[in-house]
């Protein structure tokens, strides 16, 4: 068997391994081994080889940045700020038709500037903006929809989780590709208040009550606003414009974020000590199961570059005559598929080491890469059967009346709406790069 075929069999054996209930990492680590014994003919080089790529792979205090944002988005999450986005965007938006819809769009605009993490987007807006809409007679469809659809601008708008693991893959700046995802994360919000704004007026019957006015029982105050808003906006501040403007890198802006959010939570008095080492074992929990998934993806790299399989693969599609859209169309397809079985992290542990070198050989800016990426991945938060968002919504929800399936199809335009904008970002590349 050549090093090409060996490369082959990997990738479908991986497959069939993940479908058959194996954890990613565990799949990616045992099959870069045994491909690599069979490609140097010796146990010894593989388990050295192998080792050395675990080793590098996050042997770098750029690493950092993952368990510091992680620890920043759950500290937000306990501090309340979720809460007070939802009210202040939800007296903003009162008088629209279906403006508590808008008003958890633009909360969850807001809160993905300040974590990184979809699944606390989707945890927080069940329990702050769904019982509220349906307490305003909206459909339980709707809202839950809305929350998962919103959900997902906690990948796109920086600090993001996924574009930090692209970044490490990839060998981009963090920093350019957090810039890059705001344009985009602003026209997706947009677009979401726009389907929403729309529904309202041609099918309220889908929306349940639209009438301007609802969801806000005692109007606040300009004073009262800005006193809910002004402790997020500092920490956005923090955090955004310090690694915008080059006062320190995205590895810094994670620990001023963890420390601010650590502020204002006890200055909240939100944070006990029992609170406290839940955030902290959580976070635990997310940085240990990110770092196994780049160990492994950086192993599977090294054993893809050594059986010459992604190069096979470049001068095959160059042979055949396939132009940058149709491997691109090819990609985006791949990454659609995998995002209906597995985890958003995993799909780009997966794609990336493979499709990266090919997209580089066609001359591609791997910023502008990255934001499609993220993307793309993340229309699977809301696909089925998987759609992580889902589910964290079903479990957080715990209403026996609303099913898994009434959420998937309240997230499908969403989807759609993702879908879309995907499409206006490929066609029009300056969104994800004019302010870089």
């Amino acid at each position: 068997m050549s090093s090409i075929e060996i490369g082959f069999v990997s990738l479908i054996l991986m497959l069939f391994l993940i479908y058959a209930g194996m954890h990613v990492a565990v799949a990616l680590t045992l099959l870069s081994f045994m491909g690599v014994w069979l490609i140097k003919g010796d146990p010894i080089i593989a388990s050295n080889l192998l080792a050395q790529a675990a080793s590098d792979a996050i042997a770098s205090h750029i690493f950092g940045v993952v368990p510091l944002f992680v620890l920043m988005g759950f500290l937000v999450a306990i501090a309340d700020i979720g809460k007070d986005s939802f009210e202040v965007a939800n007296q903003v938006f009162r008088r629209l038709r279906g403006g508590l819809g808008i008003a958890t769009v633009a909360a969850n605009a807001i809160f993905a500037a300040i974590t990184g993490i979809s699944i606390a987007s989707a945890a927080v807006f069940t329990r702050v903006a769904v019982p509220e809409m349906i307490r305003f007679g909206h459909k339980p469809k709707f809202a839950v929809g809305v929350v998962a659809g919103s959900s997902v601008l906690g990948m796109l708008i920086p600090p993001s989780l996924l574009m930090i693991l692209y970044g490490f893959l990839s060998e981009q700046s963090v920093g350019s590709l957090f810039i890059a995802g705001i344009i985009p994360g602003i026209v997706l919000s947009v677009a979401y208040s726009l389907y929403i704004l729309i529904m309202a007026y041609i099918a309220p019957n889908y929306i349940g009550n639209v009438g301007s006015g609802v969801g806000t029982e005692s109007k606040m105050s300009l004073l009262q606003m800005v006193v809910k808003i002004l402790p997020i906006l500092i920490l956005i501040l923090l955090v955004l414009g310090g690694i915008y403007s080059g006062f320190f890198t995205a590895t810094d802006g994670g620990a001023v974020g963890a420390l601010g959010s650590l502020v204002i939570a006890l200055a909240r008095r939100k944070l006990s000590w029992s609170k406290f080492w839940q955030v902290l074992v959580e976070t635990g929990h997310v940085t240990v199961s990110v770092s196994f998934l780049i160990i492994a993806a950086n192993i599977f790299t090294r054993m893809l570059a050594l059986s010459g399989m992604p190069q096979f693969l470049v001068g095959a599609m160059a042979s055949a005559g396939f132009g940058f859209y149709t491997f691109l169309i090819i990609y985006i397809l791949m990454v659609l598929l995998l995002g209906t079985i597995i985890d958003s992290s995993s799909i780009m542990m997966i794609v990336l080491p493979l499709m990266l070198p090919i997209a580089m050989n066609f001359g591609v800016n791997l910023i502008w890469f990255g934001v499609v990426t993220v993307i793309a991945v993340e229309i699977g938060l809301l696909t089925p059967p998987f759609g992580l968002s889902v589910y964290v919504i079903k479990s957080t929800l715990d209403n026996p009346l609303i099913g898994l399936g009434d959420i998937f199809a309240g997230a499908a335009p969403f989807a759609l709406i993702m879908l879309f904008v995907l499409f206006l970002i490929i066609a029009f590349p300056a969104l994800s790069l004019i302010l870089l």
